[in-house]
């Protein structure tokens, strides 16, 4: 009872210090079980939705599937279904782009009940509606939709609302974002198409490796492509978000839980140094080691353990909820819950038997000695002169440098503690203003130095000539067409988009590194993360078709150019008809705002509709930004103060020597900063490549369509400098005043 209140006492008179240490084990914890508490939340209602809706293990394109075919695929899979995709117009005042599946059984990626009655293959009257669609355009069970496609007409009644597995991330032609009042998909009988009905799609499930299957089925049917589940655009999409949020999850919480150990150690041995005479007495009135050392270790346990708890339950419950707003942006899921796993309480564990571990090496080499050496006053470290001190450089230094390299020879330890903190500090600053950096980075080059023009015009199905024509004229603009495709080449296969464009002042292209270039005429360009991917250079051969087409086009690589955001092919309307394709646009860029209402036009989409797009689809990667340099900064504060709390303890008799032989209190102040300024500037240098690849960790698992240059810019290195800088020289202050106030006479008396 006595050393439990002695402990609770220590706390108090210590409390910054100990609140230090439950902060740092708390945000350690609290930002690895809040970010993997998201990314396995995703990971298991992903994978439920996935499973209870037996999302296909691949995609099979042709124009049409016969009975024949489906009996020979069937020979080698355990599931095959076919279906019947189109795209399909909405009969609304803006047109919308509805993607059609009339499905033949609904047992492969099966329509997910929200609202309404369950899929039926019978019911040719009914319809089942996305439920991000529906909602937009504020449609109910029972109402009727009206459906355009290949000049038919189709009116249903809405069954039921629901999702989709194949519709987790929804790409949209107008933005980044899916802007789900123009873009959507329904579910269908098969007996509910007005014609005879040809399948152009075949989902399969199959219990084999991709290659396998792949190798079976090219000895069996012709096809156009085939598709794996990882590589369909909704799950690779939402693969790659997942795979970015789990890389944060596991990375920064171990700088965190490493600070923690570097935080606790410190306050541990001013604690234990601050009170050898009382470890002395305890000894001497015949308290055994074992004890005085288990009460030593109650200091880094309880505070230790209290944070982790804490972390361990409020994580998952508050960091996931700050990311899922920006997510349901781009991606819809029937439910978003936070997930939990028992990594979290073994990390948490871990942390507090690291901790009982850090605590126990401050005092065990006390514990050894015995009573009367104890209650004495710590030998000071010895050093003997190195070479640098036997020079005669030496000698011309300055006593301010000299002092400071002595101190920081005898204490290796605690000047190796400061610099890896500012390390961990400087490497998260760096990081997340380098992100911030790159994403601006990306959107300048994308919508300042590619795209000039103010609006983008989407032209609906079947538009009039007459009225395109009028567009053009009236706004100066130029036809453009974008399509999606895929690209094979060197046993790979990649999805992209291709833009065909004429030669327009509107659009630039650049080059990898950001300088302009001409794609000329007859010339096919690939985005260079496409050649990347490939590995692919100017004279390569490719093979590439738009999907939903079965003319595959073999091309020569003419040119690679850098895009930041849309990776694919670029080349002009000439170009595209020398390899065999017509010239079919879908889009018009102009350098002006147009508000005519012309039914050619299904959608006007302004540039800074396109960079409110952006921000949003970077939303989340922001958040992680500022999450991450509020704790840099955190962390900052917390390690610069414990290092300087620990530093003037165990300088404190040398600071009142010096005073005694009459050395002013600003000349001291001035001899503790230099020592700060120099282990934080080397710290400082240290952590700028460390934050220059954690930024890059982060940056290459933000998507596979994002191309970057990873740079390090003069301003990232400045604002982290000015933050670590500041902190370090505020804290350094704040010990001024112990220095003017320190009792010379109570410092010294322990040498007597």
């Amino acid at each position: 009872m006595s050393l439990s209140r002695k402990m609770l006492r220590d706390i108090k008179v210590n409390k910054t210090q100990f609140i230090a240490i439950f902060l740092m084990a708390f945000l350690g914890i609290f930002a690895y079980c809040g970010i993997c508490g998201e990314y396995y939340g995703l990971e298991e209602t992903s994978a439920d939705f996935y499973s209870e809706t037996n999302l296909a293990d691949g995609w099979i394109y042709k124009s049409s599937f016969s009975d024949a075919d489906l009996d020979k695929i069937n020979n080698f899979t355990t599931q095959a279904e076919r279906q019947s995709v189109i795209s399909a117009v909405g009969e609304f005042d803006n047109d919308p782009d509805i993607t059609l599946h009339f499905v033949e059984s609904n047992t492969i990626s099966k329509f997910y009940l929200s609202e309404g009655k369950e899929f039926d293959v019978n019911d040719e009257s009914g319809v089942w509606l996305d439920k991000r669609f529906a909602d937009a355009k504020e449609l109910n069970v029972g109402d009727n939709i009206t459906f355009k496609f290949d000049g038919k007409t189709i009116e249903k009644e809405i069954k039921g609302i629901g999702y989709s597995p194949e519709y987790v991330y929804m790409s949209s032609t107008t933005s980044i974002t899916p802007n789900f009042d123009e873009v959507g998909f329904a579910y269908l009988p098969y007996k509910a198409y007005p014609d005879d009905i040809e399948y152009n799609r075949l989902l399969v499930k199959y219990n084999q490796s991709n290659d396998s299957f792949k190798e079976k089925l090219d000895d069996s049917v012709s096809y156009l492509s085939f598709t794996m589940q990882e590589d369909h655009v909704s799950v690779a999409q939402f693969n790659e978000e997942m795979a970015q949020h789990k890389m944060m999850g596991n990375i920064f919480p171990i700088l965190f839980i490493l600070i923690t150990f570097l935080t606790l150690l410190t306050a541990m041995t001013r604690i234990v140094t601050h009170q050898r005479t009382q470890i002395g007495i305890l000894k001497a009135v015949g308290f055994k080691d074992r004890t005085i050392i288990l009460h030593f270790i109650s200091y880094g346990f309880f505070p230790v353990l209290a944070g982790s708890v804490l972390g361990l339950v409020t994580g998952s419950m508050i960091i996931p909820q700050m990311f899922y707003p920006s997510m349901t942006t781009r991606y819809t899921l029937p439910s978003w819950n936070p997930g939990f796993d028992m990594s979290f309480v073994y990390v948490a564990a871990l942390l507090v038997f690291s901790s009982v571990f850090v605590t126990y090496l401050t005092c065990r080499s006390i514990s050894k000695e015995n009573p009367a050496n104890t209650m004495r006053p710590k030998a000071p470290n010895i050093s003997s002169n190195s070479f640098f001190e036997k020079s005669r450089l030496w000698k011309h230094l300055s006593f301010n440098f000299r002092w400071n390299w002595r101190d920081a020879r005898r204490n290796k330890f605690r000047a190796l503690m400061a610099i890896i903190g500012v390390m961990g500090c400087v490497a998260l600053l760096i990081a997340a203003f380098g992100m911030n950096d790159s994403m601006n980075d990306l959107k300048t080059w994308e919508y300042d130095e590619i795209n000039h023009f103010e609006s983008k015009l989407s032209i609906s199905n079947n538009p009039s000539q007459m009225e395109l024509y009028y567009v053009i004229n009236e706004t100066n603009g130029s036809f453009i067409m974008q399509m999606p495709i895929e690209i094979k080449s060197n046993s790979h296969e990649n999805t992209g988009v291709l833009l065909v464009s004429n030669d327009t002042d509107l659009i630039s292209y650049t080059d990898s590194n950001k300088n302009p270039i001409e794609i000329k005429e007859g010339e096919v360009s690939i985005s260079a993360k496409m050649a990347q991917y490939f590995n692919l250079s100017i004279g390569d051969k490719i093979k590439w078709h738009i999907v939903g087409s079965d003319e595959w086009v073999k091309s020569e690589i003419g040119q690679i150019h850098g895009e930041p955001i849309s990776q694919g092919l670029i080349m002009s309307p000439d170009t595209l008809e020398d390899e065999g394709l017509n010239f079919t646009p879908n889009g018009i860029v102009t350098s002006q705002k147009f508000g005519e209402n012309v039914n050619s036009i299904k959608s006007v989409s302004t540039i800074e509709d396109m960079e409110e797009s952006w921000s949003e689809m970077t939303s989340s990667v922001m958040m992680m930004v500022y999450v991450v340099t509020i704790v840099a900064v955190l962390l900052a504060v917390l390690v610069l103060y414990n290092l300087g709390i620990l530093s003037f303890t165990e300088m404190e008799r040398e600071v009142a020597t010096l005073k005694v032989l009459g050395f002013k209190t600003n000349f001291l102040r001035r001899l503790l900063l230099t020592q700060n300024l120099i282990f934080t500037v080397i710290g400082f240098v240290l952590g700028i490549p460390i934050g220059f690849y954690f930024m890059t960790l982060m940056m290459d698992a933000a998507g596979e369509s994002l191309y970057y240059i990873p740079t390090l810019t003069w301003g990232n290195i400045i604002l982290s400098a000015l933050i670590t800088f500041t902190i370090s020289i505020a804290v350094n202050l704040m010990f001024s005043d112990r220095i003017r106030e320190l009792n010379m006479v109570e410092a010294l008396k322990d040498v007597e």
